[in-house]
């Protein structure tokens, strides 16, 4: 019996790989993000001559939108192949430091700084170009940005009332050396 509870033990852990091709097509995704940044900043560019000082602040908030994106992306990739799938066998000296330390609940905190950031830059974007918007459309951006704030909170507010039952881990291992 034992010998078949190790066998169905190691398929269900082994499913973890189902997982690699996920991360693959958003590490792709990144290579069409890096083609729209191009499209994008060559748009830039190209308008600059001609453009008022509320078009350069817009287009330079569309490339750091892009960006936001990007590293959404890369966290997301980097942090979801590590905590879910296998450890990452880079160079140590080139590795960021936030790699070894962003478990699932600072995942967490990333991705969710990142969409509030990027819904802020997108109701900046309407504010500053105010005229193309009308009130419901400018409502429901405010709107949407609020519900991202607030589900920020929450997730932060719901980490600290778990952590406050646990004991700091670094208390733990103090206790086992």
């Amino acid at each position: 019996m034992r010998r078949i509870e190790l066998i169905i033990e190691t398929i269900i852990f082994q499913t973890r790989w189902i997982l690699a091709p996920f991360y693959l097509g958003l590490a792709f995704c990144l290579l069409l993000l890096l083609y729209h940044f191009g499209v994008q900043i060559f748009e830039f560019v190209v308008k600059i001559p001609r453009a008022s000082e509320t078009d350069v602040i817009l287009g330079i908030l569309t490339l750091i939108d892009v960006v936001f994106t990007a590293n959404l992306v890369l966290i997301v990739v980097l942090s979801g192949y590590e905590n879910f799938v296998s450890r990452i066998e880079a160079d140590d000296h080139d590795r960021p430091d936030w790699m070894t330390k962003v478990d699932f609940g600072g995942l967490k905190h990333k991705l969710m700084t990142s969409i509030v950031a990027i819904s802020a830059i997108q109701l900046l974007r309407a504010f500053m170009n105010i005229e193309q918007y009308d009130n419901t459309k400018l409502a429901w951006l405010a709107g949407i940005h609020v519900v991202f704030l607030l589900s920020m909170l929450v997730v932060a507010l719901a980490d600290r009332l778990s952590e406050d039952g646990e004991e700091p881990e670094h208390a733990r291992s103090r206790k086992t050396s």
